[in-house]
C-alpha cells in the first residue's frame, strides 16, 4: 500500500472516530434524559374533598427530572380518575398517594375518628354574634362563656370549658361549614351556623348540657393553626381536668341551690 493510500484511511479513520466521539459524547447525555424521563399526575381544576375525581380535573405530565419528584406522586391519569378525593385539591397540585381513596370518603369524617376517650357534642349558637359572627372553622380551639345562667343570670366561665376544639360548624339544614363558608343553598342566600359540634369528654359533655338548658353560650376563639400546637391546648385542657375533676358540676350545682333558697 502506497503512502497516498495509507493517508487516505487514517482520514477515513479519522472521521469515523470523530463521528463515534459525537455520538457519545452527545447521545450519552440523551440517553440518561430518556432513562430519567418520568410521568406525574397535576390537578388543574379544583378537586372538593370527598368527590369522585373526573378526567377533566386532572392532567397527566411528562419530565425529565423524575428525581425531583415526590416518591408518593401518582404517574398515570388512569390510576386517579374514579378515585375519591380524601382532601381538597386546588389547580396545579401533583396528586400524591395519600390525597386519594378508592372508596368514598364518609361526609363526617371527623365522627370516624372518635376513640371512646371524647366525645362529639353540639351545642346551639343562639344569635350570630354568639358564634363568632360565623366565623369559627374545623380545628379551631375556642373558650365556652356562659351568660343568663340560671334565675339570677349569671355569667360564667369555668376552667374546664377553656380549651376545647370544634369538630364542625353546621347550619340548620345540617350541612357543614367547608373552607371559609357553609355552603349555600343558592346564589344569594348563605345559611348562617345554627350549632358547633366540639371534641369533649365526659365532665365537659354534662356541664355543657346544663349550660345549654339554663344559658346563652357565647364562643370565643383561642386558637387557629397547626394541629401540633391545637394539640398542645387540649392536653392542658385535660390537666387541668384531671386536677379539678366535677368541679364545674359543682359549681353549677351550688349555683342554683342559692337561687332555690
Amino acid at each position: 500500500m502506497d503512502f497516498k493510500s495509507k493517508l487516505q484511511n487514517r482520514k477515513v479513520l479519522a472521521v469515523i472516530t470523530l463521528i463515534l466521539a459525537t455520538i457519545i459524547g452527545f447521545g450519552s447525555p440523551l440517553y440518561e434524559r430518556m432513562k430519567s424521563k418520568s410521568t406525574y399526575v397535576r390537578v388543574i381544576n379544583k378537586i372538593e374533598k370527598g368527590n369522585k375525581i373526573s378526567s377533566n380535573q386532572i392532567r397527566e405530565y411528562t419530565t425529565t427530572d423524575s428525581k425531583s419528584l415526590p416518591n408518593s406522586i401518582i404517574k398515570n391519569k388512569d390510576d386517579v380518575v374514579g378515585k375519591y378525593a380524601v382532601v381538597d385539591m386546588y389547580k396545579e397540585d401533583n396528586v400524591l398517594s395519600s390525597k386519594i381513596s378508592q372508596n368514598p370518603v364518609a361526609e363526617n369524617d371527623y365522627l370516624y375518628n372518635l376513640n371512646g376517650s371524647k366525645q362529639a357534642m353540639s351545642i346551639t349558637i343562639k344569635n350570630f354574634a354568639a358564634g363568632l359572627s360565623g366565623k369559627l372553622q374545623t380545628g379551631d380551639i375556642i373558650s365556652v362563656i356562659a351568660s343568663d345562667y340560671g334565675e339570677n343570670k349569671k355569667t360564667i366561665k369555668l376552667p374546664q370549658l377553656e380549651y376545647i376544639q370544634v369538630l364542625a360548624v353546621t347550619n340548620q339544614k345540617g350541612a357543614d361549614k367547608k373552607d371559609d363558608s357553609i355552603e349555600k343553598g343558592n346564589e344569594d342566600e348563605q345559611e348562617l351556623p345554627t350549632t358547633i359540634t366540639l371534641l369533649v369528654n365526659e365532665t365537659q359533655s354534662k356541664i355543657l348540657a346544663d349550660l345549654e338548658e339554663k344559658s346563652k353560650m357565647h364562643v370565643t376563639l383561642v386558637y387557629r393553626g397547626t394541629d401540633k400546637t391545637a394539640k398542645k391546648f387540649i392536653e392542658e385542657q385535660d390537666r387541668v381536668i384531671n386536677l379539678k375533676g366535677s368541679e364545674g358540676l359543682e359549681q353549677l350545682n351550688d349555683s342554683n341551690n342559692t337561687e332555690t333558697n
